[in-house]
């Protein structure tokens, strides 16, 4: 994997996590939290989960590991996890962005929650994130249909014919 095609990658991850965030306006305050039994809780659960792994891995690129995930809990609404998705998501561009040639390529020292020591390279780190992302977006979509609203697509392909359609 080279270092363009990691960035093309987290762009997708940022246009699909905009798209799910659009779809999730359209909820009412109870939608939003209501528990619905997935893997997480509610529709919020879900997405504090997403953010919250783009927080770790962040902090974990930047030599810190956090022992515990943000709790959805501290998220009532859509707003209180938008504006700081939104922040933290400016700073994985500027991360990425500084990136030389071979930086993708740099090893992260890191301990799971456990505490357990590992090594991950930057980019498998990144393709660990948009997996993952992909992974509960499709939950996201369930829930949403599952209270009645309409879900946004978030295929990669359709990312790719949107950037090709505005080159």
């Amino acid at each position: 994997m080279t270092r363009a095609d990691l960035l093309v990658l987290w762009e997708f991850n940022e246009w699909a996590r905009e798209r799910m965030l659009g779809a999730i306006r359209a909820l009412t305050p109870e939608q939003f939290s209501r528990p619905l039994g997935s893997s997480f809780a509610s529709v919020r659960d879900t997405a504090v989960h997403l953010y919250s792994a783009e927080w770790v891995w962040y902090m974990r690129c930047h030599g810190e590991s956090p022992t515990a995930p943000l709790a959805a809990e501290d998220f009532p609404d859509l707003p209180a996890i938008e504006a700081p998705w939104r922040d933290l998501a400016g700073k994985w561009r500027v991360f990425l962005g500084a990136l030389d040639a071979d930086g993708h390529l740099r090893d992260v020292d890191y301990r799971q929650m456990n505490g357990q020591a590992f090594r991950s390279p930057v980019w498998h780190i990144v393709q660990h994130l948009v997996n993952h992302g992909t992974y509960h977006r499709g939950q996201v979509t369930t829930l949403l249909r599952q209270l009645g609203a309409t879900a946004a697509g978030t295929d990669l392909i359709a990312f790719h014919r949107e950037r090709r359609m505005k080159a």
